[in-house]
């Protein structure tokens, strides 16, 4: 066991607002153990009450620093890393012209896993310490972030990039070699055995990853149902209603749903654990159908902003009462910091020319980036479930160690802070990879 004395950031869910932080201003947390050899958060809270308790244990004490909970990342492209700040039209130009020249180098072990190392390296420095990644329709881009992420003890969700049409030839699924399966089929026998040997080793799980609805045919969606009604307990991702143009194109190809996000939930594709990146131009019955089914939403700002696609509407997601967490979408996204991201999330619930505009408040913001995201994967410790993005006991001791003097700027603006909610604006607003001065992965105390 191991006992760390610093400021305590922390959630409390059973409080109301369901986001509101609790702060240690002189906190202990203490870590060690499980049962099954995880370690977790075995005691937090002020120091004073908890110091005599803990006497025979080593304690780091770490003096101006706060501890938070690790950041989880709901949506995130491990191949785009290198096309992060490519300028573009919109959202089908930036993909066409970048992005998909840059995937089709997935296909090399090599180059997946000098890439993996550094995409990893670049989370946890930033602070991340779990994520839900895209990978390409290149089994070897999987086991590549796989192997990385296993290495390094991160939580790590990816799978298979589900792509059989409409892209260039070197970007979609790959028969089988000896030419008795078609592309599809042979995509939907690549991600069950991907599944079977990845999922559940260590911290490593595997989500079923249909690109979009207009990259998969019916037959591949279909089969991607079936697959998630066979393993629930692995996730789904994918992306819909970013783009009025995505959209267009998907109510073409599928004129039998009600809807695009409808076209997932026709194929057996929208339930707990699924995770749609956008959820921008929803209308209300798309909204109730996240609710009903469990479905999250992971909130990407920057990309959003960048390729100008739109606004997520805060108030309505609230008002039906859908899950949603944040998420950088790098390289759509402009930066793997959470720092970025939280920022730009504030600017887009301050929009109010197309929806209705407020003011997310700072621990809501943080939330969202921690126990929001985890609550969304079905990560908060419910049913059993490991617990991320918090450091209430049970948690696994996944945290950063902050350091609010890290720049001049921000060392003269937190000196000032009144209350918890300045404090926390103000690294939100000013802080950046030089505000994490060290990530600590529950399994490498």
């Amino acid at each position: 066991m191991k006992a760390y004395r610093a400021a305590i950031l922390r959630f409390a869910p059973e409080r109301e607002p369901c986001h509101a932080a609790v702060f240690e201003e002189d906190g202990l947390l203490v870590v060690g153990p499980n049962g099954a050899g995880m370690q977790v958060v075995q005691a937090v809270g002020p120091y004073r009450d908890l110091k005599d308790k803990f006497l025979a244990i080593e304690l780091e004490h770490l003096p101006g620093r706060i501890i938070a909970p690790g950041f989880v990342d709901l949506h995130i492209h491990f191949p785009q890393t290198k096309v992060i700040g490519s300028p573009a039209d919109g959202l089908l130009p930036w993909l066409e012209k970048y992005t998909f020249p840059e995937e089709k180098r997935f296909s090399a072990p090599e180059y997946s896993a000098q890439e993996a190392t550094f995409f990893i390296a670049e989370l946890l420095r930033n602070g991340v310490t779990t994520a839900l990644a895209f990978a390409t329709a290149h089994a070897e881009s999987v086991d590549a972030l796989f192997t990385e992420a296993l290495h390094q003890r991160l939580r790590l969700i990816t799978g298979l990039c589900l792509m059989d049409r409409h892209a260039p030839a070197e970007l979609l699924n790959r028969a089988a070699p000896d030419g008795t399966l078609d592309a599809t089929e042979q995509s939907l026998i690549d991600s069950e055995a991907l599944l079977q040997k990845w999922h559940g080793r260590g911290r490593l799980g595997y989500a079923i990853t249909p690109r979009f609805a207009p990259s998969c045919s019916a037959a591949q969606l279909r089969g991607a149902g079936v697959l998630a009604a066979k393993y629930p307990g692995v996730w789904i991702q994918s992306h819909v209603a970013e783009n009025p143009d995505e959209i267009k194109w998907a109510r073409a190809l599928f004129p039998a749903s009600r809807s695009y996000l409808s076209t997932y939930a026709d194929f057996g594709l929208m339930r707990p654990r699924a995770i749609y990146a956008h959820c921008l131009h929803l209308d209300e019955m798309d909204r109730a159908l996240m609710r009903d089914t469990g479905a999250g939403a992971a909130v990407c700002p920057t990309s959003n902003l960048f390729l100008g696609s739109g606004f997520f509407d805060y108030a309505a997601a609230d008002r039906a009462g859908f899950s949603y967490g944040l998420a950088s979408d790098v390289g759509g996204g402009t930066s793997f910091s959470p720092f970025h991201t939280m920022l730009a999330a504030y600017y887009v619930g301050r929009e109010g020319q197309t929806k209705a505009g407020l003011s997310l408040a700072p621990q809501h913001l943080w939330w969202q980036h921690t126990l929001g995201a985890a609550q969304a994967l079905g990560l908060d410790g419910r049913h059993g479930a490991p617990a991320v993005g918090n450091l209430q006991p049970g948690c696994e001791a996944d945290f950063v160690v902050l350091n609010p003097q890290a720049t001049l700027l921000l060392a003269r603006r937190t000196a000032s802070a009144n209350s918890l909610d300045e404090l926390l604006f103000a690294m939100i607003v000013l802080g950046d990879d030089r505000l994490v001065e060290k990530t600590v992965i529950s399994q490498n105390l």
